[in-house]
């Protein structure tokens, strides 16, 4: 090598030296420390070296493909289009070094210190980086796909734009520990990158930079995101079970596909502009991720006539107590109805919240086939009969225990609407009412739907006054 006042090491020289072995590489990397090697395979810049002759200005063409360069010092090494596929990197320092468009494709960086290195234009797909140290690392339009970053450091680390799509890593992230003990991205700018098909088992990533990250088809069931930016994250076809997303910034999200199940939203929770349409469609919006399912089926005509009509042709709604000797009853009801094709719906009045039970009560009776009402010892059922009895032309059927009495104003609601409200069903023990069910329930339910179909369907009756004069 050159002494340290050269502006620039000779190429072939580099190579040569490369050549000698790992070692030699090293012990002339600590002589002369000031020097940045330079392997790439792009022009020299023939203004800098105005001395050289046309033909020399062409650096020689640096292959290490293949090679093995285990444990070398590559520290603030420069290589630019150099074919590295399948070389051997296992432990090497190219802490800071700069590698633009080059082919790093299935090669061994296991346990390389990579750390504040440039990754521009690179191919790393099928890449060993089990264990490197890659925090502060740029990867900008890297492709990593099918790569191994399990138990990688990617704190820090800036993933923009970067392709992470079926990436082997295991996340667990805990932001608390530092170091190699897991797949750490504490602090690591994720915005738009693409991590659909990643293997992600994510604990914790609040310092992470998530911001228009593709996330298609992941698990995030239980995960906490309170507080976070994901504003134009692509969250298409993922589980959203349990998931806590109070205080998040969900706008311009897209959403198609996801099962959203007692998600937690609140106030501070912005929802603006989520896409429910799918990728390649025109883009509908909706600010509401509970009712976005929803409002997709209201679009979808076909679909939402579908669900209206399975469930007012086979939808059962079931009210009543949840007292454990109640719900003894409630509970065997609905696996009976069940073994008969229906869809029985319980609603918990155990506990009840009056105007909002009542609403929810109100739309589910409006879907139903029929009502099944256990009057038995009633505590909520009243209010949520009297708000809906009155409204709905839907066979109501109410069944108490022998020994029990209605709630006072059940028989005026019977006389007054009893062309929906059956007879009342008197039973003695919980197992011969489950044995009669399908005859003394809903054979008489079925019967009385039908005939109050025909009577929705009837034409306007009208007189005329002529009729009178």
């Amino acid at each position: 090598m050159k002494g340290k006042n050269a502006k620039l090491m000779a190429n072939q020289e580099q190579l040569d030296i490369l050549n000698q072995g790992v070692e030699i590489w090293n012990q002339c990397r600590k002589q002369h420390p000031d020097i940045r090697p330079d392997l790439s395979n792009e022009d020299l810049n023939p203004f800098d070296h105005p001395e050289l002759p046309q033909r020399d200005r062409r650096r020689p063409k640096a292959d290490f493909h293949e090679v093995n360069l285990s444990g070398a010092d590559l520290t603030r090494v420069f290589l630019v289009f150099v074919n590295l596929t399948r070389a051997n990197f296992s432990k090497a320092n190219l802490m800071g070094a700069h590698l633009q468009h080059c082919d790093l494709s299935e090669a061994n960086l296991m346990g390389a210190n990579l750390s504040y290195a440039h990754f521009n234009d690179v191919n790393l797909t099928r890449a060993n980086l089990s264990e490197a140290d890659l925090s502060g690392a740029t990867f900008n339009i890297a492709d990593l796909r099918e790569a191994d970053l399990r138990r990688a450091n990617l704190s820090k680390a800036d993933l923009r734009r970067a392709n992470l799509s079926k990436v082997d890593v295991n996340w667990e992230f805990d932001l608390r520990i530092s170091g190699l003990s897991g797949t750490g991205l504490s602090g690591a700018n994720l915005s738009g990158a693409n991590l659909r098909g990643t293997k992600l088992e994510i604990k914790d990533l609040r310092e992470a930079i998530l911001r228009e990250a593709n996330l298609c088809g992941h698990n995030f069931n239980n995960v906490d995101f309170s507080g976070w930016d994901l504003s134009g994250v692509n969250l298409n076809e993922t589980s959203l079970i349990k998931t806590n997303f109070s205080h998040a910034n969900l706008s311009n999200c897209s959403i198609y596909g996801i099962a959203a199940w007692d998600i937690q939203l609140d106030e501070q929770t912005a929802q603006k502009n989520l896409t429910i349409t799918p990728p390649g469609q025109p883009a509908i919006t909706v600010d509401n991720l509970k009712i976005a399912q929803f409002i997709y089926l209201l679009l979808n005509n076909a679909e939402i006539r579908e669900v209206i009509d399975t469930i007012g042709q086979k939808g059962v709604l079931i009210l009543g107590r949840f007292t454990p000797e109640r719900k003894v009853v409630l509970d065997a009801l609905r696996e009976k109805l069940r073994s008969l094709n229906f869809l029985p719906i319980v609603f918990d009045f155990e506990h009840p919240t009056a105007h909002d039970f009542t609403e929810t009560i109100m739309t589910l009776a409006g879907l139903s086939c029929f009502i099944i009402a256990d009057i038995t010892n009633p505590k909520s059922s009243p209010l949520e009969l009297q708000a809906t009895v009155p409204n709905y032309m839907t066979p109501f059927v109410p069944i108490i225990q022998e020994g029990e009495r209605p709630f006072a104003m059940f028989t005026d609601l019977q006389n007054k609407y009893r062309d929906w409200v059956l007879d009342t069903l008197l039973y003695d023990t919980p197992s011969n009412l489950i044995n009669v069910l399908e005859r003394a329930i809903v054979r008489p339910a079925l019967e009385r739907q039908t005939e109050l179909t025909l009577i929705k369907a009837q034409r306007l009756r009208t007189r005329h006054i002529k009729d009178y004069l």
